[in-house]
Formats: C-alpha cells, structure tokens, sequence
C-alpha cells in the first residue's frame, strides 16, 4: 500500500513515519522538503493535485494543516487554502486516480456549547476562522467515495510545539522565580497523544468502517487539569526538579483573538470499536509522552 504523508515534519507525522506499519510505502511529503522529504505546499492546490497525480497513492494521509489557532483570524485566506483548499485538491485528484483520502480534523468543528461529548455524526457549528476551514476541509474530503474524516483535539507528543512541552518549559521558568503559573480551568477536552492518534490514523486506513472518525485518550481534563498533572509528572519522569504553583483562572482573564469552544470532548465509543483500539487514559498517556520525551530534553537542558 503506498501512502502519501502530508506535514511530516510535525509532530504528528513524526509519530505516522516512526509507526509505519510493514508493508506500507511512505512517500512522507513537508513544506520545505529535503532530510528525504518530498516539497509540498499545502497552501497550493496545485501542487496538491500534482503530487497526487505523480505518485499515485492508495491513501492520502492528509496530517498537515495550519493550527496557529488565533493567527487564522487575521489570515483567513491562509487558514482556508491549507485547510480546506488543499484537501478539495487531494479529493480531486484521487477521484481521477482511484486513491482514497483520510483527512484529519479538529474539535473545533464543534462550539462547545451542549456540555456533552460531540458524535461524529453530529452537525458542525465552528466558532472561528480555524475550526470554519477544518469543518470546509471535511466537506471537501467526504466529497471523495471512500474518503474518511478522523477528528481529535488537544494533541501533543514529545517533539513539536505544544502544550505539554511549553508548560514544561514554563514550570521549570516559574519555579526558578518562585512566580506562580495562571492556567485556563473552564475548557474542558481531552489531552491527546502523537502515539496514540498515530495508530488510530495507521487504522483507520487499514479497516473499513464509519467515514466520520473521533479519537483522543481516554478521560477529561481542563488546560489546568493537564498543566498540574505535566508538573507533578515531569517531576517524577526527572524532568523538572520542582513544579510551579499552577493558579487556575477563567477564558476571560485570558482573551485571545479566537473564541474557543468550552467543551470539547468528542465521543469516540464508536470509532474506537469500529478500529478496534483500546483507550488509554489521558494520564497514562501522558506519562508514556514525557518518557520518551526524556532523552531530548534532558540533552537540551545540558547545552542550555
């Protein structure tokens, strides 16, 4: 099965080519190219359909996307082209070769408003600029027979940008100066890791089942939730030698230029049976994540 991998150099197409599976011909594609990466600009759809139509691929593992959540309000057409845009030119193209599409989506579809986890058949109703281009980019992908949709949130793993490794950052930064941290406590989601999302998307093109997905880790938690448990367990995992004290404090004493939804769990009771994968509990995830994390970080704390 060959299979064209979009945002390689991200952290979830990272964990995708670290857990390819035998059997599996990896054409792992990034912005810049080069290190063995193919030039791809998901902000061209051109590009996009080329690519497709040079390569041939079973699968389209659409991974990349624009994620600068507030940014995507002051630049919508680039939130749009990457997001939306380019899955339609994938679509396209597949339609002419025969491929199929996984595109991954975010829960940020959803405007947080029932207080309840979201199924995947449930309509959309984005809040911003970002969530209205991911909801675009599913329209765009299910216009594909045999395309599927697979929507997490909160995601995060050892390598990248995001939360985890800057609250670990920021724990080991305030603790030194003995100033405590103010973190969100009224969002409500669900932290994800790389690792496990990984084997979801490897499964989702490998069994046939819903075309609309939903996967993160098990459990629920607040940004705080998780900013107290990365502290307490980047401690235990020798990563930081003390947590700061975490302060949790509300959406509005923390505006942002994007609204975001206050509750984002998605209910992933189906698509976990329909792949037939396990949940991990968030915590235990997290744990695996600062594990492996170790290493790097360990190393960059001795340059530093």
């Amino acid at each position: 099965m060959k299979v064209l991998l979009t945002g390689a150099t991200g952290q979830l197409g990272q964990a995708l080519i670290a857990t390819k599976p035998p059997g599996v011909e990896l054409i792992a594609t990034s912005r810049s190219g080069g290190a063995g990466l193919l030039a791809l600009d998901l902000a061209n759809p051109e590009a996009c359909r080329a690519a497709v139509q040079a390569h041939c691929p079973d699968w389209v593992l659409n991974a990349g996307a624009y994620t600068a959540v507030d940014r995507a309000e002051s630049e919508p057409e680039l939130a749009h082209a990457v997001n939306a845009d380019a899955p339609a030119a994938f679509a396209e193209a597949l339609a002419a070769t025969g491929g199929r599409l996984l595109q991954l989506s975010t829960d940020f579809v959803f405007n947080g408003a029932q207080g309840s986890p979201y199924k995947p058949e449930q309509a959309v109703d984005p809040l911003g600029v970002y969530g209205a281009s991911k909801a675009a980019g599913e329209a765009a992908a299910l216009a594909l027979p045999g395309a599927r949709v697979l929507r997490t949130g909160w995601v995060y793993g050892p390598v990248g940008h995001n939360f985890c490794l800057t609250m670990l950052r920021l724990h080991r930064e305030r603790a030194a100066s003995g100033n405590p941290l103010g973190v969100v406590a009224d969002q409500v989601g669900c932290p994800t890791s790389t690792a496990t999302l990984a084997s979801a998307c490897w499964r989702a093109i490998g069994v046939e089942g819903p075309r609309i997905l939903h996967w993160s880790d098990a459990g629920a938690a607040s940004w705080y939730d998780f900013s107290v448990a990365i502290g307490e367990q980047g401690v235990a995992a020798g990563l930081l030698e003390r947590a700061a004290r975490v302060l949790p404090i509300s959406t509005t004493d923390y505006p942002t230029p994007a609204r975001r939804p206050s509750y984002s769990l998605l209910d992933c009771s189906a698509s976990r049976a329909a792949l037939g994968l396990e949940p991990q509990h968030w915590r235990a995830a997290l744990a695996q994540v600062l594990s492996d994390a170790s290493p790097t970080l360990s190393s960059s704390r001795r340059a530093a």
